[in-house]
């Protein structure tokens, strides 16, 4: 195909792909369902969007640069995971092993709505972490 032969419009009826479809089967997208009107319980993850948002406390001082010594500790521990197993991107179940070895236990009820997709459950707060291997099975 030539650059002349690309500026030249189209013959539809020359196009192989073309078929004329009656004006009843066309489906305008405008007229569809609205996704913004199919209503889902919040989650407690939304966060507002645009101008004039305002931040939590613990989100704006971590946006700012000034952590606190939980936030601190998480990027320190994570750093510590990504450079001693040579990973850039850990996973989420490598995120989770580390906040499990940094002592965090699930031991308040949820504050998200996850609907029925999951079920919640609480621990003890002094149980190990349960991602070490057993005793028998570490390498020395």
């Amino acid at each position: 195909m030539t650059p002349e032969d690309r500026r030249k419009p189209r013959d539809p009826a020359q196009t192989p792909d073309h078929v004329d479809a009656p004006a009843q089967e066309v489906v305008d997208r405008r007229v569809g369902i609205d996704r913004r009107d199919l209503s889902t319980d919040p989650t407690n993850l939304e966060r507002r969007r645009g101008p004039g948002r305002r931040l939590t406390d613990f989100v704006k001082t971590a946006e700012e640069g000034e952590m606190n010594r939980e936030q601190y500790l998480f990027l320190l521990a994570i750093d510590a995971f990504k450079r001693v197993n040579h990973k850039t991107f850990p996973s989420w179940t490598d995120v989770l092993e580390i906040i499990r070895k940094l002592g965090y236990r699930k031991t308040m009820p949820s504050e998200l709505n996850l609907g029925s997709r999951a079920t919640d459950w609480t621990e003890k707060g002094n149980v190990p972490s349960g991602v070490n291997k057993p005793a028998e099975q570490r390498e020395e």
